[in-house]
This record gives structure tokens, sequence and C-alpha cells, in this order.
């Protein structure tokens, strides 16, 4: 890769397919310093790129994104964009934990390349357990590939200390997707109810209608004053 600032799409790209092709040879070849120019232009490019397949591929699944709009397409690369500066803050911990010598600039630069995997990840999301997987997987295999390659720590113990941390992100992830199943499962069940309420409703005469609201009021004031 050159170490260029400024905005080459073409040069973005080639740097991504080598980061998910052959990730050894391109940090074994990232520049440690150089600004933070280069990276954050690549971490928004590929952000952008992300959230457009995102959305495109939930609509296609079914999902239900449209009312995002265009914000999305302002709103997710911002938020991935500060999240990539926390993420090599905790890295840069990492790193110096293990008994790196180079600065947060070059942590940084090794998160903000790692990013390229978002495209790919932004489809495997909406496949069950790989979504909650596979990016987890991934994205510590990078960071043990940057830890031996950039930082030249040993890749025994990076090897644990990524291994660790890979368990600890799935166990997270897939506890998430549960929970976010059993929510989706929960909001078809009530709107499924819902609407066999109104329909029921429609039915109904004026005074039974009241009657039925009445009671209905009367469960939710009950239901929202347990503790």
């Amino acid at each position: 890769m050159e170490n260029t600032s400024g905005f080459d799409f073409s040069r973005i790209m080639e740097d991504a397919k080598t980061v998910i092709t052959t990730p050894v040879h391109f940090y074994r070849n990232m520049p440690k310093t150089g600004g933070y120019a280069e990276p954050v232009v690549f971490v928004i490019s590929i952000a952008v790129i992300a959230t457009i397949i995102f959305i495109l591929s939930a609509l296609l699944g079914g999902g239900h994104v449209a009312a995002a709009g265009l914000s999305a397409i302002i709103i997710m690369p911002i938020m991935m964009l500060i999240g990539s500066f926390f993420s090599a803050a905790i890295m840069f911990v990492i790193w110096k934990l293990m008994g790196s010598h180079h600065g947060y600039e070059t942590a940084y630069r090794s998160v903000a390349w790692s990013m390229a995997v978002l495209p790919v990840t932004a489809v495997l999301s909406l496949i069950p357990f790989f979504g909650a997987v596979i990016p987890v997987l991934w994205g510590c295999y990078l960071m043990w590939v940057a830890s031996t390659e950039v930082h030249g720590l040993n890749k025994q113990t990076s090897m644990i200390v990524f291994g660790v941390l890979a368990i600890i992100g799935i166990i997270f992830n897939l506890g998430a997707e549960r929970s976010a199943r059993e929510m989706q499962s929960r909001m078809e069940q009530f709107k499924q109810e819902t609407g066999k309420s109104l329909e029921n409703l429609k039915n109904m005469s004026p005074e039974k209608a009241g009657e039925a609201l009445g009671e209905f009021m009367k469960g939710m004031n009950k239901a929202t004053g347990e503790n």
C-alpha cells in the first residue's frame, strides 16, 4: 500500500481487497505512521459501502430498514468512525500490556484497515449464527495478524489473547442475537393480537366496543401498576 493521504477510491478498494485476501502481506507492509487522514478516509469509505450493502441486503431479506432512509448512510458511518477510535484505544491498551512499543497512531491504523471486512460482515449479519460468529472470529484473526506483523509480538501469546477475546465476543453476540429474535417474535405476536382485537372491535356494537376498550385499559393499568 502507498502511504499517501486524500481520497483515491481505487486505492481504497485495493487496500480492502488485500486486507481480506492476504492480511499477513498487508500488515507486514503497512506504514506504522503517516498521520490519521488516510486511515480515517478509508474507514469512512468502507463504512458507507457497508451501510449501503446492509440496507439493501435487509430490504431483500424482508427487513424493515427503509424508514432509516438516507439518514442511515450518514449516521452509521459517523458512528463507525467514532467506534474505530474507541476500538483503537482498547487495542492500544491491550497491545501495550502485551509488550508493544508502538503508539496510539499505529494501533489506530491497525484497527482502521481491519474494517475492510465490514461490507462482507454486513451481509453475514443477516445469516443466523454466522452473523454472530464469523465477524468476531475474522476481526480477532486480523488483530492477531496485526499483533505479530505490525507490533512484533509473540504469535502464541497473541493467539491466546485474541482466542479468549473471540470466545467472549461470540458468547456476547449469540446472546444479543437470541434476545433480538425473542423481541422480534414478541413484536410479531403483539401485532397479530392487536390486529385481531381491532377486527373484533369493528364487528362489535358501540356499547360492546366501549366495554371491551374499558377492560383493555383496566388490564393495561393493572399491568403497569405491578412491580
